[in-house]
């Protein structure tokens, strides 16, 4: 039985959702019960923002409840059919989230070293890369689309294990990678569907309801964490779905060179935030694998905004940048979305603000 496209990116939706909301509490009482716990008490470096020991094996609902969601929808024909190099392209980006998210997991449960971790999402980034998941042009701003050539190898892994460190680094407070990288899968998934991807647009789906449906368990206060294995999932998923979904439909899009552009703006908030902690260390003469409190959620917290609400501005700064693609892209009302992204943002912005002024004014007395 056919259903229409769309019904089809709903039904991967709420089936991730479903399956996460049932099984992240089952994974939260197993993970206590073997003792594979984030301990506070073992932070060396004095960064970690939660006061008691937590499960850090979400991950495993939200890689489960995109997983099953995208197989029952390929199950009942929701994929269509492919040509053979899209179909490369899809099964490159879930087989690639499957060895991303295997990569964190042995990380949370044995604590891998950066350059093991490194050297493994090399290897995937790059296997990726050879059934199709490659990012084959680069754009000059009010120019054409040029060519990478020998260059599309380096620049795709970079992006691929960039991205999925990017996510992982951002996932410092309650909620934090899961709400954004669930506000950005529902971006890439209007976006990839405006350019006629739909199979790409069914990935983001699935992994936008796995992710949201994790905040029920994770806003803060949360309950349990999703760990390295689910940032590294979402990260490269996220990374995956932009090249196939939009950067590689450049070459036939009615906006080509901003077509090329739009990924790199739907995720720009993790993106930027991952540059700047990098370029502070290195001036520093640190190791960039070093954590530290530079990212901007911990200079957010040390200005005295609260957690939640520190939460809610990247939120709104992510739904930003987000609409702001859909205006790129000339979606139809995508620049009054954009208008009203930036309404709220400087709202929210407002709000944090003026609770820093309540906390400055609360100390000087």
């Amino acid at each position: 039985m056919s259903m229409p496209t769309e019904l089809y990116h709903l039904v991967a939706f709420i089936i991730a959702l479903v399956v996460v909301w049932w099984s992240t509490p089952i994974i939260n009482e197993f993970g206590r019960r073997k003792g594979l716990v984030d301990n506070p008490k073992n932070d060396a470096n004095n960064r970690k923002m939660h006061q008691r020991p937590m499960v850090r094996l979400g991950g495993v609902s939200i890689f489960a409840g995109t997983v099953i969601a995208l197989l029952l929808v390929w199950i009942f024909g929701g994929f269509g059919w492919l040509p053979p190099n899209k179909e490369w392209e899809i099964w490159g980006v879930t087989m690639g989230g499957v060895a991303f998210f295997l990569i964190g997991l042995a990380d949370d449960l044995y604590d891998l070293s950066p350059m093991t971790r490194l050297l493994l999402q090399t290897v995937v980034a790059s296997a990726a890369w050879g059934v199709g998941v490659r990012i084959d042009f680069l754009s000059v701003p009010f120019a054409s689309l040029i060519q990478i050539g020998v260059f599309s190898l380096p620049i795709t892994v970079i992006w691929l294990v960039g991205m999925a460190n990017a996510i992982n680094w951002i996932d410092g407070l309650d909620g934090l990678a899961a709400g954004g990288c669930g506000i950005s899968a529902v971006v890439m998934m209007i976006l990839a569907l405006f350019m006629e991807q739909p199979a790409a647009a069914l990935i983001a789906a699935a992994l936008a309801g796995a992710a949201l449906g994790f905040l029920r368990y994770n806003f803060n206060p949360a309950q349990i964490f999703m760990g390295d294995g689910g940032a590294y999932f979402m990260g490269f998923t996220l990374a995956g779905v932009g090249v196939i979904g939009l950067v590689k439909v450049a070459t036939v899009a009615t906006v080509a060179v901003t077509a090329v552009l739009l990924p790199f703006v739907v995720l720009a908030v993790p993106i930027l935030d991952m540059s700047m902690v990098i370029i502070s260390r290195i001036s520093q003469g640190k190791s960039p694998f070093i954590a530290d409190k530079r990212h901007l959620h911990h200079r957010l917290i040390q200005a005295g905004i609260s957690h939640r609400l520190t939460v809610l501005f990247i939120y709104a700064l992510t739904l930003w940048v987000g609409s702001i693609a859909l205006g790129l892209s000339n979606i139809p009302s995508g620049w009054g979305f954009a208008i009203a992204a930036t309404v709220l943002l400087g709202y929210v912005g407002w709000q944090a603000w003026r609770k820093r002024r309540e906390v400055r004014d609360l100390h000087d007395n």
